[in-house]
C-alpha cells in the first residue's frame, strides 16, 4: 500500500504534480496515475458518461491485490503514491483510506472553483467528451447528469463545495496529516510548493524537479488537426520517439500545446453565479486552512491557460 496519496482536487494542477513527484529519486509513483481504488473499491465502475468506457471504467482498480500490485516496484523509496483526484470528492475514499493507511499523508491542491469548473468543462470540450457547447447549458445539465450517474469530472458545480471535502479529511486523520496547498502558488512558484511536499513526505527537500512544462492544458484548439495529433497516437510520433528522451517529448508537446490551444474568456454572467453560490464555503475555507481566498470572491480574475 502506498504512504501518501495526492487527493485532489480535479484540474488543479495535480498531474503536473504527479510528474514532479514522479522525478525525485526517493519517491515511487504508482504507473497507473488514477486508479481509484479508495473511491470505488469492491465496485464495478460503469459511469454512462462519455468516454467513460474507454477511461475511468476501464482503468480504474477496484481489487484490492491489484491495486498493491501497483506499488509491486517499490526498491527501497521512503515514499509511494498515487494521485487519484476522486478521493477528495467522493465521501466514502476517506474512509477506506483510513482503514486500509491510516497512517498515509495527504496531499490536496485547491483551485478557485468557478475557474477550476470551467477549465473542466473547456478540458471535457477539447478532447470531445462534452456534448454541450455552452458552459451555461453544461451547468444547467448538471443535476440531471448527476442523477443518471455520470463521472464526476461533469460535476462542474459540485466538486467546488470544498470545505466538507477538507474538513472530512482533518477529522479523520489530523491536520498534520493533510497538507493543502493552492493552485495559484503551485502554478507561480512550483519549485517552492514541491520543497514543501518533499519535506512533508520525509524525501530531501533540496531536489528540484523539472517544472519547465506544463500539463493536462485546456482551452480549444486553434488547429485542430495538429492539436488531435498531439493528443492522440499517430505513427509519425511513434517513428520519432526513440530519437527524442521522454523529457525532451513532454516539453516539446507542452510547448505545442500552448501555441495550439486558447482559452476562450470566462463568460462573466457564468462566472458571477457561481461566485455567488460559492461564497460562503469560500469563506468557510478560509478559516479552516488559515488562507485568504478573497480572490476566488472576485467578479472577473485574470484568466490563464493551466492544467
Amino acid at each position: 500500500m502506498p504512504n501518501f496519496l495526492v487527493i485532489g482536487a480535479a484540474k488543479s494542477g495535480t498531474t503536473s504534480m504527479y510528474h514532479y513527484l514522479s522525478q525525485h529519486p526517493e519517491i515511487y509513483m504508482s504507473p497507473v496515475k488514477e486508479p481509484h481504488f479508495f473511491a470505488f473499491e469492491g465496485e464495478g465502475v460503469q459511469f454512462p458518461s462519455p468516454g467513460s468506457k474507454g477511461g475511468i471504467n476501464l482503468k480504474s482498480v477496484t481489487d484490492e491485490g491489484a491495486y498493491r500490485a501497483l506499488f509491486g516496484g517499490v526498491s527501497g523509496e521512503k515514499a509511494a503514491g498515487e494521485a487519484s483526484t476522486s478521493y477528495l470528492y467522493y465521501p466514502e475514499a476517506a474512509g477506506r483510506i483510513k482503514h486500509h493507511v491510516p497512517e498515509a499523508k495527504l496531499i490536496a491542491v485547491l483551485r478557485d472553483p468557478a475557474e477550476r469548473a470551467y477549465s473542466t468543462f473547456l478540458a471535457l470540450t477539447l478532447i470531445g467528451r462534452e456534448p454541450l457547447r455552452e458552459f451555461s447549458r453544461a451547468l444547467e445539465a448538471e443535476e440531471e447528469r448527476i442523477e443518471a450517474g455520470w463521472e464526476h469530472i461533469w460535476h462542474y458545480k459540485n466538486v467546488g463545495f470544498y470545505h466538507a471535502q477538507i474538513s472530512r479529511y482533518f477529522e479523520l486523520f489530523g491536520r498534520d496529516r493533510v497538507q493543502v496547498h493552492l493552485y495559484e502558488d503551485l502554478h507561480t512558484n512550483p519549485l517552492g510548493v514541491m520543497r514543501d511536499i518533499f519535506g512533508f513526505l520525509g524525501v530531501d527537500e533540496a531536489f528540484a524537479p523539472d517544472a519547465s512544462f506544463k500539463h493536462n492544458i485546456s482551452g480549444v484548439p486553434k488547429n485542430k488537426f495538429l492539436s488531435r495529433m498531439l493528443r492522440q497516437r499517430h505513427p509519425l510520433k511513434d517513428v520519432l520517439k526513440p530519437f527524442f528522451p521522454k523529457a525532451l517529448r513532454q516539453r516539446l508537446v507542452s510547448g505545442l500545446q500552448r501555441r495550439v490551444i486558447v482559452r476562450p474568456p470566462f463568460p462573466q454572467e457564468e462566472r458571477r453565479r457561481l461566485v455567488e453560490a460559492y461564497t460562503q464555503d469560500i469563506r468557510e475555507l478560509e478559516g479552516l486552512i488559515g488562507r485568504d481566498l478573497s480572490g476566488w470572491l472576485e467578479s472577473s480574475p485574470a484568466a490563464k491557460v493551466g492544467d
